[in-house]
């Protein structure tokens, strides 16, 4: 069923409470990729200029204790908006700074800055999962949904756009809670053109791909992936299984794996997927095999991983394998590497099969997953890929075929 959108809504004059994916690398209070800011552009952008007041409300990394909070203020991310939006962004703590034992809950800066809010203006609250620690207790309010937190948000403004998808999987407060308490009051929710957007690229892929449909599935660990590889089987013409999860399925099959990654407990598993899989898996069929997990290691490359040698990506020959494969899809969906790619000499694999991508003019194609997409970006092939996905856990969610919390939450059209 589709869900109502941003262009659905009357937002002239209305406050519009929005929860977007601001969590953006950090290091020394400095942005280091502004990505997934400038994916919520097209949203914030749209509330500006059908005269909105855009109340923003995003979180940045994990807050466990009061010390944690130290470097993951959105203060920066406020005056990067500001500059991609081109005029100024009011950037709101919850606390009163001079009272910092008040309950957050009751802001009394946040109310007066929206007070002073005019059509157009832009205002962005402190990281909501601050909420978690408050007055140095642990008390998870945003993780764990407390309806009085929602309430609160929700009664800042008179709609609810919800355009962070990275966190569609989680029932916070700022999503789910904001949601509902809408809902309740009689105001109307919907999702922005992000979410739209992923909603419409992962559930095409999902439950209506055009053929033949071929899932590349990459990362560290089987355990991952199980739910994506149990719900794709059905649907796909091809799986391909690389990266280190690969070397479980290797040892399923009793081929050499040297000291590779294996997860011993999953072979049972990996065995009882190969058999129901029939064809549809395909595996390297030859290894870039290192004599240590370092890039200035000494390699080989083989078709099965020798005695005291890991495999740290995939061969040529796989690479070839592969782009097969690949060659006639008209869905991809692609979710992590193929090797270790944060090292230079073993990301090759990953690489080539993002570079590949991006030649499939007549296929649909979908890459999710943090090392892919960062292929994608370093390749430079952002607008020859059908869609980036913004979420890593809530698209691997989503092709489990999960019902993702923040999504469900929306009123249906």
């Amino acid at each position: 069923m589709s869900k109502v959108t941003i262009k659905d809504l009357n937002l002239n004059d209305k406050k519009v409470v929005m929860r977007l994916d601001f969590n953006v690398p950090m290091k020394n209070g400095k942005i280091q990729d502004d990505t997934r800011i400038k994916a919520a552009l097209p949203t914030i952008k749209y509330v500006i200029a059908h005269h909105g007041k855009s109340i923003i409300f995003a979180h940045l990394g994990r807050i466990n204790t009061e010390a944690d909070k130290k470097g993951k203020s959105l203060k920066p991310v406020a005056k990067r908006l500001s500059k991609l939006l081109d005029q100024p962004v009011i950037f709101v703590p919850y606390a009163d700074p001079d009272k910092p034992a008040e309950d957050p809950v009751n802001s009394k800066p946040m109310k007066a800055a929206i007070s002073k809010m005019k059509d157009g203006d832009v205002l962005l609250a402190e990281n909501t999962r601050f909420q978690d620690v408050v007055n140095g207790k642990h008390i998870k309010r945003e993780h764990g949904n407390d309806p009085k937190l929602g309430q609160y948000w929700a009664s800042l403004g008179d709609c609810f756009v919800n355009d962070a998808f990275g966190t569609a999987h989680r029932k916070h407060a700022s999503n789910v809670g904001i949601a509902d308490a809408m809902k309740k009051a009689g105001k109307p929710t919907a999702v922005g053109f992000l979410m739209q957007k992923e909603i419409k690229y992962l559930g095409h892929a999902v439950n209506n791909p055009k053929r033949p449909f071929v899932a590349i599935l990459g990362g560290a660990k089987v355990s991952s992936k199980i739910g994506v590889i149990d719900n794709l089987l059905p649907k796909v013409d091809k799986v391909i299984i690389a990266g280190g999860m690969a070397y479980t399925f290797y040892a399923a099959k009793g081929l050499k794996i040297g000291k590779s990654l294996v997860e011993k407990d999953k072979i049972p598993l990996a065995k009882k997927i190969l058999a129901k899989a029939g064809d549809k898996i395909v595996l390297p069929v030859d290894s870039v095999c290192a004599d240590k997990f370092a890039n200035d290691a000494k390699t080989t490359v083989s078709k099965e991983v020798p005695d005291g040698m890991m495999a740290l990506d995939i061969g040529p020959k796989s690479i070839k394998k592969f782009e097969s494969v690949l060659s006639n899809a008209k869905t991809v969906v692609w979710n992590g590497p193929m090797g270790v790619c944060e090292m230079s000499n073993f990301a090759k694999g990953t690489l080539a099969i993002g570079k590949f991508l991006g030649t499939l003019k007549n296929a649909i194609t979908i890459v999710g997953g943090g090392d892919s997409t960062a292929a994608i970006h370093s390749l430079g092939l952002d607008n020859d890929i059908s869609h980036v996905s913004t979420g890593g856990g809530a698209s691997l969610q989503y092709l489990e075929g999960n019902v993702l919390p923040g999504i469900a939450s929306i009123s249906n059209k």
